[in-house]
């Protein structure tokens, strides 16, 4: 999965002042900047910004990334803005990783520029990963969404869809944000309820993933449908669902999403054995 880069990622607190050759994240809504590389493709280093303000982000193995505050800089030579999800199946994964990861706190950083109890800016703690507002005191750290991937089973078929009205057009599995009081198993019987109007037992958990473009930890299950329940497909979310056999999930994009990675595993046979 996109986190599973080879190298260590470490994103406690522990601030340092950029050195010249340390990557550099700077992004335009979900875009990110990059150049083309040998090696894939590379961020820009932080000489290239002796004007701007750069914020220590996280550490991957022995590099660390910095963000910059990039609403008047201007871009360095030989790169160019490209949408995130475009690097979600480039190498090094490692670098997509961080644009993703980088992302979700870019949000944050952006989004909670100002107090919302009282109004007056927010400056970084110097304690921990946090904005602190020297007014009222109010302390706001980097949001994470729960959000589940669900994998419902039926025999030797698994619930596939079509999102609606969204760019990504490969398959997919159901998924849905987690609702304020709602438990994980909750939120995974509710998304399959209201968007294939089934039942489903035997929930298993899989794997997580982090995804920043959303700002979301992704939680995998697998379950089983409860029942003969004809699909009622819910089109605002969907474009088409359907129970799609092993034979017919040959050829799967080649990228590192938790949703993949869960087709696959049903499709080789390595599904979670039952729960009691």
């Amino acid at each position: 999965m996109l986190q599973d880069i080879g190298e260590r990622f470490d994103a406690s607190f522990h601030p340092l002042p950029p050195r010249a050759q340390d990557p550099v994240l700077c992004f335009d809504k979900s875009s990110v900047l990059i150049r083309e590389a040998p090696e894939g493709f590379a961020f820009p280093l932080a000489e290239a910004f002796h004007q701007g303000k750069l914020t220590w982000l996280f550490r991957i193995g022995e590099t660390s990334y910095f963000l910059l505050d990039g609403r008047e800089q201007p871009v360095p030579a030989g790169y160019s803005f490209v949408p995130l999800r475009q690097l979600r199946a480039r190498e090094p994964q490692a670098r997509a990783f961080a644009a993703f990861t980088g992302r979700h706190l870019h949000y944050w950083y952006t989004h909670q520029r100002f107090c919302g109890a009282c109004g007056e800016k927010t400056v970084p703690s110097q304690a921990e990963r946090a904005l602190v507002c020297p007014a009222c005191g109010s302390v706001y750290y980097p949001v994470i969404a729960p959000a589940v991937i669900i994998a419902v089973t039926k025999g030797d078929r698994i619930l596939v869809s079509r999102y609606a009205n969204r760019p990504y057009r490969a398959i997919a599995l159901l998924a849905g944000y987690t609702e304020i009081g709602e438990t994980i198993e909750d939120t995974v019987r509710r998304e399959v309820m209201e968007e294939t109007g089934i039942h489903v037992k035997n929930l298993r958990y899989f794997a997580s993933q982090p995804w920043g473009i959303d700002h979301d930890v992704l939680m995998g299950f697998f379950c089983e449908a409860d029942g003969d329940e004809p699909l009622r497909v819910a089109r605002d979310e969907l474009e088409e669902a359907w129970w799609a056999s092993r034979e017919e999930l040959k050829d799967l994009p080649d990228h590192a999403s938790l949703t993949l990675t869960m087709i696959r595993a049903f499709r080789d046979g390595l599904v979670p054995e039952n729960v009691p």
